[in-house]
């Protein structure tokens, strides 16, 4: 079907039509008299000599969810259409998500109903491709996505604000737009009567549109878009926001699971631990036993108790808030789209931890759930369990202020808190501004640390440059971690995909690591090393060792601040673990025969301690030419034949998918050792082609460590690098290397500073 004619592409054209119908829809009392409203308007726009059309979708515009690109005036003729301009860090966009997810459970294209989402990004991260891919997973999209990156039927329509609905007939002619979030009554009305008027008269379509969901394409993967991660200092567990799965995960500091609560399915439940359901959580923070949560899509604060392993709810009602003072009982409190929780201490000198500071997404706020009665700075004394607005006036600002109330936030998404002297306060990541802020403890003052600029309605002030103050440029950072042993903050600066350092006295912002590049380089220097989207980090092992949720990678990175490398904990779970939440095991792999001619190398003898993780890193490389043989996967295997305790819960093999981004396999020793001698062997197994793939060979070699097990150090990390030569030789390995010890018995000097 040919577009036809138009009178003017711009919803404009649409605003006097559209504004007597709302206008008249307020005095309307029953539903039978809006439907009757609604249906008279559609009669007079469908009546207009001349559609008002929406322009055809530009071709090779990048799809989702689709078989094929989409056409308006081909694939769409008989439908109504709905068209969602939406940007996926926009808070607003992913409120308006549930609205869209219940219409489409309502009407089907088989009942003549297409939702189709037009990507149309803020953030010049969020043009590509890949990265609107991860949004359409995280956020469970099942309709097609087309990405505009260049925003050109978004400028063509004069779309002003995200969200935008706008509603089609069967011709792509407009009937209607929706301009941000909260009308889930009138979406649902006008596309009822709509699809009513246009059937009455035979022209809606029940053919199907081709839907492929990106979804369905993707490898199973033990965690799922973690979001947030934070560390228990008391045991060294760490707590996971596992987002995409639903899920709470406790593990142990060598990844292993002790507790899985919730998922695999959003819900909204409390219970014991093989009940209780959550939905996209975010933020977590412990202390003796207790975790709280950012339950976000649930709009919810959950309180997790390790020892009786139960949930419940502590905080906001199970629905979006609009409430932007607060004062009631928590569980009375409607709130908005939490995105991380820390604790604090009311006005008492006692750290006691009784105040949990929530960075209200939704609200643009920080907010505060009393765990205890006390009092916040420049308040009366408060009673346990209050929930209420600390700072932020609701209006989305980047406006700094001596008075909290007046002050203006921008998606606050991270917290954390230095509360010793000079600093007393909360650092801030405020995401839409791309700034971090900090909430002073003693008086409520919002003051600017680096990021954005002077302008406090200007949220588009951007980029990725070291600096200081208002020069350092930032692009919608998600998370910050105190380091009160060097007083240094890190920031998660997310859509540049790396972690930068503020000093906060000099206000100087320099990249501590990521290249920027997304591409998963799994074990390698600050210098080296690659992230995608990190959306939270906390420090732990004393101020050794930064953990960072890498959340498009699904992945949490371990960053050793001593010796500047990067690698990654496995998740894995153990027969006794309490895992009531989806884990999805890998087969387990048959080590191959080692062929007569692969070489094997021992290393020389390295001394370890219990409870120590021991990190080999592989470091190979191929014949110049050649490649890794595609369907074949080369992959590693760790024994310990006549010490198999050693390896009782660790992994046991793995794939090596890229030369370039091998995988470093970390072995923790027991806290429990058997005996104090123990030989670890690493196989390697590489399958390559020439580069022309006129011949194809298996390559493979055995390294054996020595250990030497004591009871004198405490856990620290021992890199372990194994190499080979580069080879004109058909790639023989040559031997492990490892760095230089500091006495004969290779002891390390890193495990020499722990204590």
């Amino acid at each position: 079907m040919a577009a036809p004619g138009s009178r003017g592409r711009s919803l404009s054209g649409l605003l006097p039509a559209q504004t007597s119908l709302e206008y008249a829809l307020l005095d309307a009392v029953t539903q039978q008299e809006k439907d009757s409203l609604v249906y008279q308007y559609l009669q007079k726009v469908d009546g207009w000599e001349q559609d008002l059309s929406v322009p055809e979708f530009p071709e090779g515009l990048e799809w989702l969810n689709t078989e094929e690109p989409i056409s308006v005036y081909k694939d769409l003729c008989g439908k109504i259409v709905i068209l969602d301009f939406f940007t996926y860090c926009c808070i607003n966009c992913i409120h308006l998500l549930p609205d869209l997810h219940a219409l489409e459970h309502t009407y089907s294209d088989k009942d003549g109903l297409l939702i189709i989402g037009v990507h149309s990004a803020k953030f010049p991260n969020e043009k590509v491709l890949d990265n609107i891919k991860s949004a359409v997973l995280r956020y469970n999209i099942t309709h097609p996505v087309v990405n505009d990156a260049d925003a050109s039927l978004w400028q063509e329509l004069e779309v002003s604000c995200w969200p935008t609905l706008v509603i089609l007939g069967p011709r792509g002619n407009m009937l209607f737009s929706l301009i941000g979030e909260g009308h889930k009554d009138k979406l649902f009305l006008y596309t009822s009567i709509a699809l009513k008027y246009y059937k009455d008269r035979g022209q809606i379509r029940d053919d199907k549109v081709g839907i492929k969901l990106y979804k369905d394409s993707l490898p199973p993967s033990p965690l799922l878009f973690p979001g947030k991660v934070t560390v228990d200092q008391v045991t060294n567990r760490l707590v996971i926001a596992d987002t995409g799965h639903h899920r709470i995960l406790v593990v142990w500091k060598n990844g292993q699971i002790q507790y899985s609560i919730g998922g695999p399915n959003p819900g909204r439940k409390d219970g014991i631990f093989s009940e209780s359901t959550f939905n996209s959580p975010q933020g977590v923070a412990i202390m003796n036993n207790i975790i709280y949560v950012a339950d976000t899509e649930n709009h919810l604060i959950r309180k997790i108790d390790l020892e009786a392993e139960r949930v419940s709810t502590v905080a906001g009602i199970g629905i979006q808030g609009t409430d932007k003072e607060g004062g009631a009982k928590g569980e009375q409190q409607p709130i908005s789209s939490p995105w991380d929780v820390v604790f604090g201490t009311s006005g008492s000198e006692v750290q006691r931890g009784d105040i949990l500071w929530i960075a209200m997404a939704g609200t643009h706020q920080i907010w505060a759930l009393l765990l205890d009665s006390g009092k916040l700075p420049k308040k009366n004394e408060l009673t346990k369990g209050t929930c209420l607005r600390f700072a932020g006036s609701g209006n989305e600002e980047n406006r700094n202020n001596a008075y909290p109330h007046k002050a203006g936030f921008a998606q606050p998404s991270g917290l954390s808190l230095a509360s010793e002297d000079p600093w007393s306060c909360l650092f801030v990541a405020d995401s839409e501004s791309s700034t971090v802020r900090s909430v002073s403890l003693k008086d409520g003052a919002v003051k600017h640390l680096v990021g954005g600029e002077r302008d406090p309605m200007n949220l588009f002030a951007f980029g990725d440059v070291d600096g200081v103050g208002i020069n350092a440029k930032l692009q919608h950072p998600l998370g910050v971690t105190w380091d009160k042993k060097r007083n240094l903050l890190y920031v998660a600066d997310s859509y540049n995909h790396k972690i930068k350092v503020v000093d906060p006295k000099t206000k100087n912002c320099t990249t501590l690591a990521g290249t920027g590049d997304t591409n998963n380089v799994t074990s390698s220097s600050f210098t080296e090393s690659t992230f995608n989207e990190p959306g939270g980090l906390c420090i732990g092992e004393n101020g050794q060792l930064l953990y960072v949720a890498d959340t498009n990678n699904h992945q949490i990175k371990i960053m050793d601040l001593e010796t500047k490398m990067v690698s990654v904990l496995p998740i894995f779970r153990s027969e006794n673990a309490v895992v009531d939440g989806p884990f999805l095991v890998e087969k387990q792999k048959t080590l191959p025969k080692l062929p007569k001619s692969a070489p094997s190398i021992r290393l020389s003898p390295v001394t370890v301690c219990a409870g120590q993780t021991l990190q080999f890193q592989l470091r190979l490389d191929l014949p110049s030419g050649s490649k890794l043989t595609e369907g074949v996967p080369s992959c590693w295997f760790l024994r310990a034949e006549g010490s198999e305790w050693l390896l009782q819960g660790q992994m046991p093999s793995g794939d090596i998918e890229n030369i370039s981004s091998q995988p470093t396999i970390s072995l923790q020793i027991p806290d429990d050792c058997l005996s104090l001698e123990a030989i670890v062997s690493v196989s390697v197994f590489l399958y390559y082609c020439s580069a022309d793939s006129s011949a194809c060979m298996m390559k493979a070699i055995l390294f054996s460590q020595p250990l030497q097990i004591t009871d004198t150090q405490q856990g620290c990390i021992a890199p372990v690098e194994l190499r080979r030569a580069n080879a004109g030789d058909e790639g023989i390995f040559l031997n492990g290397k490892r760095g230089t010890p500091v006495n004969n018995h290779n002891r390390w000097s890193k495990c020499d500073s722990v204590t």
